[in-house]
């Protein structure tokens, strides 16, 4: 906590604890299985004990914990235990009682260790004591928390100094693993490592003899991020895939609107998508602190928000702020990012498709309206500007009457089958948008997320925007935005499928089109050269009229 404090958030910017549980049961739903509630400080909030006992419900959930200053414990912790909770983290960054009253600000270290052996009473499973080590501030500790775990069945953390303020980078109390580690195997050599599960943020150790155990965060000297499989949701109900990201995504907002489950869900992917294999800050500081390649971070920004779009649809809508994350590493295993049950394929984070889409059109009828030429009088004009023609081959323009009025076709005598089509639209930018874009410079964020995002949207409204195009429900909005470094344009590609009587062409075209015209908007300030060009359809399939490709 800054010593000049932090500005409080207003109440009704706040989850409420029924959001709180919704949201939950949303992502256990899909799959998660453990929540951490964590702050801030969770045992403020009066409705904690509620809140565990809700969560605790939750079919599916295996674990629930908390991580705690630990000041409220002793009061708190047996109808905490009775409400469901099975873990405690208590965060204690000294052993002395008048270096913890500086850095805290309060008395109150007694409370603390009395919560930590409390918590031993209770039968929690080796309760995780963390401690953030920093230079000339506790450094000089380290070996009395290795003897705190002698007599105690505790799990004593160590964690590396995070060296940011407001995201700015600041390695001076930074202590790194090896170095604490070298330190500690000088006066206990027989320590050894333990194993650690695949998603585990620590490195365990044990001293023969100790009745608990040490680990070692290693977040900056050598993180864990590759297995990373954590979500972090806010008190405000923003969600943070990296905790050193700034890039944020509204529950919010999206649950207070009215937006459907499967709109969150596919809102969230777009989230999860942008998860990194290394930490999501802009510096190169670590590279050259601790001399290796694994720690180069990539350029990040302020957050994306999102808000209800126009016209009361509920419909996902990104305005952007700033510039989000960019893209995921592509030698990353994704498996390793598996947040969810395999309900949610991460084939669609990574691809950002939107599936099962539930949302309605409505169908605009519009009055068609033909000019004449300035010369002549509307009203007197016998000229008309359609083809009038009997003389119709079998290739007619069906939305064509036989008097040259238009009409909408009535399929309702078609059998239902499978559709699909893929379109392509080339966006070129140049060389010193291709710049920027490769590092997420453009000012109003993340491009090619929200080109994408733009396309499915765009593909969902295709009956409010061409008048005689059926409503159809979409099974699958699949958009990528891939970069062409030679030709210095943004590829983007869509497809798109339905069970339904007529063919989803319109709604593939329609997502490539929005989403250049978006890449254009995001970029305009930087250049009004940006050309759309080959707006094309690359395949399709299903229906009367057979199956069509461009390289057939």
């Amino acid at each position: 906590m800054p010593a000049e404090g932090v500005k409080l958030t207003e109440k009704s910017r706040l989850l409420t604890s029924d959001e709180i549980i919704k949201l939950a049961s949303l992502f256990v739903q899909e799959g998660v299985t453990k929540i951490r509630l964590t702050g801030g400080e969770p045992t403020v909030c009066k409705d904690i004990i509620h809140i565990v006992e809700c969560l605790r419900k939750l079919s599916g959930l295996n674990n629930l914990g908390m991580t705690t200053n630990g000041l409220a414990l002793t009061k708190l912790l047996p109808a905490l235990q009775r409400a469901g909770l099975d873990s405690v983290n208590i965060s204690l960054d000294t052993l002395k009682p008048e270096k913890f009253e500086i850095m805290s600000r309060r008395k109150g270290w007694g409370r603390v260790v009395a919560g930590i052996d409390l918590a031993v009473q209770l039968g929690f499973q080796q309760p995780k004591v963390n401690c953030v080590v920093m230079r000339g501030v506790n450094d000089d500790e380290v070996m009395d928390f290795v003897e705190f775990t002698r007599d105690r069945p505790v799990d004593v953390r160590f964690i590396e100094y995070m060296p940011f303020t407001g995201n700015k980078w600041n390695d001076s109390k930074l202590v790194t693993f090896k170095e604490m580690l070298t330190a500690i195997k000088s006066k206990y050599p027989s320590m050894t490592p333990l194993d650690n599960q695949k998603h585990d943020t620590s490195k365990a150790y044990k001293i023969p003899g100790f009745q608990g155990q040490i680990g070692f965060i290693t977040s900056m000297s050598n993180h864990f991020c590759g297995t990373c499989n954590r979500l972090r949701l806010m008190a405000d109900g923003s969600l943070k895939v990296c905790l050193f990201g700034n890039s944020e995504i509204s529950l919010r907002d999206m649950l207070r609107s009215g937006m459907s489950q499967d709109d969150m869900l596919a809102m969230i992917q777009v989230a999860v998508r942008r998860k990194k294999q290394q930490h999501a800050d802009g510096s190169t500081t670590l590279l050259k602190l601790f001399g290796q390649e694994s720690v180069q971070l990539s350029p990040e920004k302020a957050p994306v928000q999102i808000c209800e779009s126009p016209n009361n649809s509920h419909a996902p809508f990104l305005v952007p702020d700033s510039t989000s994350s960019v893209p995921v590493s592509p030698q990353l295993n994704m498996d390793n990012l598996c947040c969810f049950s395999s309900k949610i394929n991460l084939a669609s984070c990574v691809n950002l498709e939107y599936t099962d889409s539930q949302s309605k059109f409505s169908f605009l009828s519009p009055q068609c309206t033909m000019y004449p030429s300035r010369k002549q009088n509307w009203s007197h004009s016998a000229v008309r500007y359609f083809h009038t023609s009997k003389r119709m081959n079998d290739r007619n323009l069906t939305h064509i009457k036989g008097d040259g009025k238009f009409k909408m076709v009535d399929v309702s005598s078609k059998s239902i089958t499978k559709r699909c089509a893929s379109a392509q639209c080339i966006v070129v930018i140049g060389a010193q948008l291709m710049s920027l874009i490769r590092e997420n410079m453009i000012k109003k964020g993340d491009v090619l997320t929200v080109a994408q995002l733009a396309g499915i949207i765009a593909a969902k409204k295709v009956p409010e925007l061409i008048p005689l195009c059926h409503n159809i429900c979409l099974s699958k909005i699949d958009v990528k935005a891939e970069l062409d470094l030679a030709s210095h344009s943004v590829i983007l590609t869509s497809n798109v499928s339905c069970e339904g009587k007529t063919g989803v062409e319109i709604e593939a075209l329609t997502a490539v089109t929005i989403a250049g015209l978006t890449v254009y908007d995001m970029c305009k300030a930087v250049s009004k050269s940006i050309v759309l060009k080959d707006i094309r359809l690359l395949s399709k399939s299903g229906g009367s009229s057979g199956d069509f490709s461009s390289c057939s």
